[in-house]
């Protein structure tokens, strides 16, 4: 009896620590220091969690000091804007092709069960390209590990900097994202939507999306570093997509974004996805050649 008390003592102590403890720390954080001016570098997920927020006091405290506040693109801004860079670089045009042509006969069952599983209706993809029903279908499988993308980080980021009145920097454009996808031929963006099908049927196959979030969710360097790996040593056409287009192509122009603002502005804020930030070529060492001071928190 006495055992039990004192366990439930200390289960009420914990529920209490708990309540109070400060928020723990996700992602990856950095501080940098370039000509006299501070910045903060923070690493993202686009999918969320209720109990991701707040996030821990440095990177609000960092947020709510800085003057200006850096993202990749600004998911707040005008969607009628991004729906319209959809159609064109994400659409057929009317009967000129359908991604279920595309794509190898063995495949098409795979892609009706995988839109199936996450209630799409073959009709509403019916003219996407291959490389958007990716995209759809990634959504999808972040639903249903229970992450929402209204949660995203960056969302959240970019809703609480319009709140403040501070100045948003989108180091891209909605156009530029979508330009890589649109400039694989046919033959790619089928070998694109095959490769993901095979992914997300194969827990062992690719970057997961559990194993990002988690990673995230954790601050986990070491796992980040392993996913790192994962792309780096990918030999599918998705995998080399990924590597040299969607990670080392943009991390230069991200790096360059950042030290612009930061010539700009005394104090600042940059978040971007935190894969930009592993690897060879991340971002942290890129700003590191440029002459930025970059000490890394966590």
């Amino acid at each position: 009896m006495r055992r039990t008390i004192i366990v439930m003592f200390c289960l009420l102590l914990g529920l209490s620590f708990a309540a109070t403890a400060a928020p723990p720390a996700r992602g990856a954080l950095y501080k940098l220091e370039y000509a006299g001016h501070t910045s903060w570098l923070f690493g993202t997920i686009h999918v969320g969690l209720p109990d991701f927020y707040p996030l821990e006091p440095r990177v609000t405290q960092a947020m709510e000091r800085a003057t200006a506040v850096a993202l990749e693109v600004d998911p707040a801004a005008d969607p009628a804007k991004s729906m319209a860079i959809m159609r064109e670089y994400g659409l057929y045009a009317p009967g000129t092709g359908s991604a279920m042509a595309e794509i190898r006969p063995e495949y098409r069952p795979r892609l009706e069960s995988m839109l199936k599983k996450h209630g799409i209706a073959p009709e509403m993809v019916a003219s996407m390209k291959p490389w958007l029903i990716v995209m759809m279908i990634t959504i999808g499988e972040y639903r249903a590990l229970g992450y929402r993308p209204e949660l995203g980080v960056d969302l959240q980021l970019a809703r609480a900097a319009h709140g403040r009145n501070q100045r948003v920097v989108e180091l891209e454009s909605v156009g530029g994202q979508a330009a890589l996808f649109g400039r694989l031929t046919p033959q790619e963006q089928a070998r694109f939507l095959e490769d993901s099908l095979d992914t997300f049927e194969d827990s062992k196959q690719g970057v997961q999306p559990r194993d990002l979030v988690d990673a995230w969710a954790s601050a986990d360097a070491a796992k980040f570093e392993a996913l790192a790996r994962e792309v780096e040593e990918d030999k599918t056409f998705s995998g080399k997509f990924m590597k040299k287009v969607l990670l080392e192509e943009r991390n230069p122009v991200l790096a360059d974004g950042i030290v612009e603002m930061m010539k700009k502005e005394q104090h600042s804020f940059a978040a971007i996805g935190t894969l930009h930030l592993v690897g060879s070529g991340n971002v942290a060492e890129l700003l590191r050649q440029r002459g930025v001071k970059v000490e890394r928190i966590y």
